[in-house]
């Protein structure tokens, strides 16, 4: 969910306020369109001490051609716990017209875990399990590897978040930016936009070429998190590792769960990858980016993470239905989103070229082939 807030807060005290907010609810898959809502939130305190938050949909507000979503009165109840943890009660009510999400995301659109409840407090959750990480302090020197000060940890996570949001902001089928699909591509659609990288940073100037597409696996989600998050299975699928040997060089971990993590890698000692690997009740994300040595060095010393470029590419896992659950070894398929994102020309100003097209293309589709033939030959061996 990607939210900005577009009126001042009002209110007779700081415990009430109201304001006016637009936002795009996304699932990671182009093959999904958003759900763009501008309505009203209204926060108040109550006398014993529990928050509400409500949200109500402006949207006949503003002129439309067509109106796909309708934010009826949805929110959350946020209780204070005596251990110094939070109760919260989420309610999602929304009117929605989903006849353009494609036929693989339709159950799991439909069953409410796509944009619902359960993931908005799923993901809450995850997110404190980050801020926890972050400003933890009795972190043990074995889980950090070549970082050694509490200062490289934070920068390092904050790097990782950083290109999280990149990734997230570049798989789905925002409507700021449009995907053409690629004629010819193989069985699966492949979706692919260009964006111009100029005076940014945290990002390399030229041209990005944005690729990704979505598929159906039959194995459980959790085993192909596994699969992709794992150093040592990295050669089955990386085209760009060449086969060669991955060594885990930090690791962070940053949730409950063993494969919340954010690791820096090492291929064939030439190169560098940032990955954070993280997984929740709803689904679960690998993502990583090539790093610059210099730069990284920078970071794992407690140096400014945001002037170093990055182009995340990586996975997201979703469950094919209700049925489903991440955390069942037994449970369904999976929905795998495949992202990469590549600089095919330094100069911002550049056109691009049909060559750049067809290779990106070639190196979606021959991971795909590669990540189907390993899981499902693990998964012909399990059973």
């Amino acid at each position: 969910m990607i939210g900005r807030n577009t009126g001042a807060a009002y209110g007779s005290s700081s415990a009430l306020s109201l304001g006016q907010m637009s936002a795009e609810f996304q699932v990671p898959s182009p093959l999904v369109p958003t759900r763009e809502s501008l309505f009203a939130r209204y926060c108040k305190q109550h006398t014993d001490g529990t928050w509400a938050v409500v949200d109500v949909s402006l949207d006949s507000l503003r002129p439309s051609p067509v109106l796909r979503c309708r934010r009826r009165p949805s929110g959350c109840l946020i209780q204070e716990m005596p251990n110094g943890y939070s109760k919260v009660i989420w309610v999602e009510h929304v009117e929605v017209d989903d006849r353009s999400v494609h036929n693989i995301y339709k159950p799991l659109v439909n069953s409410g875990l796509a944009f619902g409840a359960k993931r908005w407090v799923s993901t809450l959750d995850r997110q404190c399990e980050r801020l926890a990480s972050v400003m933890a302090s009795n972190i043990p020197s074995g889980d950090i590897g070549v970082i050694t000060t509490p200062e490289g940890r934070k920068s390092m996570l904050k790097l990782a978040e950083r290109m999280v949001m990149s990734f997230c902001g570049g798989v789905t089928a925002s409507t700021t930016h449009q995907w053409t699909t690629l004629s010819g591509s193989g069985a699966e659609d492949v979706r692919v936009m260009t964006r111009k990288s100029v005076d940014d940073p945290g990002k390399p100037p030229g041209i990005v070429l944005n690729a990704a597409t979505s598929f159906w696996l039959p194995v459980p989600p959790k085993r192909v998190f596994n699969f992709l998050r794992d150093e040592s299975s990295r050669s089955e699928w990386d085209i760009l590792s060449n086969g060669g040997v991955v060594q885990e060089m930090a690791h962070i971990a940053n949730g409950r769960d063993h494969g919340n993590c954010v690791s820096l890698l090492r291929v064939n000692s030439n190169m560098l990858i940032l990955q954070e690997s993280c997984t929740d009740p709803t689904g679960s994300y690998v993502i990583y980016a090539p790093v610059d040595f210099v730069a990284m060095n920078v970071v794992l010393n407690g140096g400014d993470p945001n002037y170093v470029a990055l182009l995340p590419s990586g996975f997201a896992i979703l469950p094919d239905g209700p049925t489903a659950g991440i955390g069942e070894i037994g449970s369904g398929g999976s929905l795998l989103t495949v992202a990469f994102q590549i600089l095919v020309d330094s100069i911002p100003t550049a056109k691009l070229s049909l060559g750049s097209v067809a290779t990106v293309n070639s190196l979606i589709a021959c991971t795909v082939e590669r990540i189907k033939a390993a899981v499902s030959g693990e998964n012909a061996q399990q059973a």
